[in-house]
């Protein structure tokens, strides 16, 4: 029964070993390799050895194949020797083992050089030295690239399983991931030589496949990358497996019959060809498409004809068909009377099809055939329903505007108009002349008769007029591609050129700030109530644009600036509070003298700026303590106001402080923290609380 499942375990690994190289698999299988060969003496311990040979060969490049290095050399070093020369080769086999692995950038190369070291020096210390000193800088390298691997390889998910895209976050980062491991790996960071750094990058490519098997763009850069390297053979083969894998990928087929073309398989790009065409309608008519053109590339141009003859009488044949073969009969075999022959023939099957029409007018049109362009013209719009036929009026009103007299050329306009006003909700504006039409008919590629702002005013009018007779309620933005064919510059000014009631502000968002409350400090400010412009200082905590700008204000905005609420929040675009500033009709004061005494003088109010430039009030118990002295402060303004000058001298305003009475009888002033004059943050405000003992 055992025998039985080791036959069976065997069959399972020669079946999946070598399309999943994942590190625990292989050395699951190593493991029952030992086992079974355990009890078999040498010639176990030969399969064994050859078994790990096979590991290595395909999985030996993996970050994560450090364990199964080390593994290898401690069975190597445990085989049983009798002869001298047998221990010999041992160690010789041990040596090249070991130098291998220390060249991997594995996750134990530094435990693995370890243990190099140690065996050549308890070999030989003489050859230790030199074989050390040469190994040593590839070692470095690859503990270097190992590093830098290892950042690539962490951003890989290894437990997802191989699906059909779905265009998830997940998948795209993986996708992403994988890609990134390749172009590192692409790189050759460790400079080795090209058919080991070859190696590593195809084992890289096996791996991703595991994951992203159903990714033809994974396996076009794989096969790609064997062409650059010229191993042709190895590319095709890359193809046959991934047509296995997405077997209805039509674009992977393409790829695959241009590879084989390109080197000369004509037959095997043959047979991709024809696996093409087996498919819908439309995809048919391209695969017929690409294998006449394919047919005329290898074996001539009646085997193209014959193909083609064929092709057309097919059911699900289109026009397209057609327009291919009469553009290459033009074009590249230079016969103008077989492309015409075989455009009049698709026009008897495919006259309702406008694509068609204007196909063969432009056809006409390098014959210069005139006369056949506007008959052509004429005999399909009126057999084309009017919903179908803008782009052929369109077509037709341009051709005689190129080519055409005034008179033909106002006559198809008017016509168009009038053919057109039939789909049209307002025929009677539709059917109009304006400004537009002279637009229209006098640019040419991307010049135009008039600038930029005039064609946005012309769109706007066009667009109202319209609407004239319908009740807007939203305002709508057009664009103006449709009807000036300018691109979106037609409508850009939309909605500037929109009714003022009907204008929506909203803010401006691209200037906004996260607001973040630990930025948001309490910065005690307080500014003496007769402070002029010279003493409009600030708290240390500002920044050198907000002390540069109080430095330069005068009095008045000074007090505004103090007066403004405190903002607990992100701070404002200063260009737009100005602006609404400007636009707004400030009230006036009934006493100038008066007000700007209560503003400037007043603790009311008084506030300081937080350290980001945001006005920030003082604590409220503050303010009402300023409050209780607002009255005798408001007696003192106008005096204190008419001073040009106040000194700066900390004894003379004290000596005005005792003028105004706060210091006879013996008062004593406070020099506390909340004395007059005294200073607060740091030194660089005054206070203008007034704090004073009498006997």
């Amino acid at each position: 029964m055992a025998t039985n499942n080791d036959e069976a375990a065997k069959q399972i690994f020669s079946r999946c070993l070598l399309n999943c190289l994942h590190i625990s698999l292989w050395r699951c299988y190593i493991n029952f390799i030992r086992r079974i060969n355990d009890k078999r003496g040498s010639e176990g311990l030969d399969e064994t050895k050859k078994a790990f040979d096979f590991m290595l060969n395909y999985v030996g490049n993996d970050a994560a194949s450090g364990p199964v290095w080390m593994e290898y050399i401690n069975f190597l070093k445990s085989m049983p020797v009798v002869t001298p020369h047998e221990e010999s080769h041992r160690m010789t086999t041990v040596r090249k083992v070991y130098q291998k692995a220390i060249l991997v950038p594995t996750n134990h190369v530094e435990q693995l050089w370890k243990d190099y070291e140690n065996f050549e020096n308890s070999v030989s210390r003489t050859l230790a030295k030199g074989l050390l000193s040469e190994y040593q800088p590839k070692f470095n390298s690859a503990k270097a690239v190992y590093r830098e691997r290892k950042k690539y390889i962490d951003d890989i998910d290894w437990n997802v399983l191989a699906t059909p895209p779905t265009g998830s976050y997940k998948e795209e980062q993986q996708c992403m991931a994988w890609k990134r491991l390749l172009v590192f790996e692409k790189g050759n960071p460790q400079r080795i030589d090209a058919t080991t750094a070859n190696r590593r990058i195809t084992f890289t490519y096996e791996q991703c496949l595991m994951y992203l098997y159903h990714h033809p763009d994974i396996w076009y850069d794989y096969a790609m990358w064997h062409v650059k390297n010229g191993s042709m053979d190895s590319a095709s083969k890359i193809f046959q497996r991934a047509l296995k894998a997405i077997h209805d990928s039509e674009v992977l087929k393409y790829a695959f019959a241009e590879m084989e073309e390109s080197r000369g398989a004509i037959q095997t790009a043959k047979t991709v060809y024809e696996s093409l065409l087996g498919e819908n309608a439309s995809e048919t008519s391209l695969a017929n498409i690409q294998f006449i053109r394919f047919l005329r590339r290898t074996e001539g141009t009646e085997a193209a004809r014959k193909y083609f003859l064929d092709a057309r009488k097919s059911p699900s044949c289109t026009y397209h068909l057609y327009v291919a073969y009469a553009t290459m009969a033009f074009c590249v075999d230079k016969d103008a009377k077989v492309a015409q022959s075989v455009f009049e023939a698709g026009l008897k099957r495919f006259m309702h099809e406008p694509g068609y029409i204007l196909e063969y007018t432009d056809f006409l049109c390098r014959l210069n055939d005139d006369r056949n362009v506007r008959a052509l013209f004429e005999r399909a719009l009126s057999l084309l329903p009017p919903e179908e036929s803008t782009e052929v009026w369109r077509r037709f009103a341009q051709f005689e505007q190129n080519y055409g007299d005034l008179s033909s050329m106002l006559k198809v306009e008017q016509r168009r108009k009038e053919a057109l006003s039939r789909t049209s909700e307002d025929a009677l504006s539709a059917s109009e002349n304006t400004l537009h039409d002279i637009v229209s008919r006098y640019s040419y590629m991307d010049l135009w008769p008039c600038s930029s702002k005039e064609l946005d005013y012309l769109a706007r009018q066009e667009w109202l007029a319209k609407n004239i007779v319908k009740k807007v309620e939203k305002p709508a933005m057009l664009n103006s591609g449709s009807m000036l064919d300018k691109g979106a510059a037609g409508f850009s000014a939309s909605a500037r050129l929109l009714p003022q009631s009907a204008k929506v502000v909203r803010p401006e968002t691209s200037q906004m700030v996260i607001y973040d409350p630990r930025q948001m400090k309490e910065w005690e400010i307080t500014v003496d109530s007769w402070a002029g412009p010279e003493f409009a200082a600030t708290s240390s905590g500002y920044t050198k644009e907000v002390e540069a700008t109080l430095k330069v204000l005068s009095p008045s905005m000074v007090s505004f600036i103090k007066n403004l609420p405190a903002i607990e929040g992100p701070s404002p675009d200063i260009d737009v509070v100005l602006s609404v500033l400007l636009q707004s009709t400030l009230p006036v004061a009934q006493s100038a003298g008066k007000a700007g005494g209560v503003s400037e003088l007043s603790g009311v109010g008084k506030t300081g700026l937080n350290q980001n430039g945001s006005v920030h009030r003082p604590p409220r118990e503050r303010r009402k303590d300023v409050e209780r002295q607002g009255a005798q402060e408001e007696e003192d303004a106008s005096a204190v106001q008419s001073r040009a000058a106040v000194p700066r001298d900390i004894f003379r305003l004290r000596q005005i402080q005792r003028s105004r009475g706060l210091g006879v009888g013996g008062a004593a002033v406070s020099q506390s923290g909340s004395s007059a004059f005294s200073f607060s943050g740091g030194g660089s405000a005054f206070s203008g609380d007034h704090s004073a003992s009498t006997d």
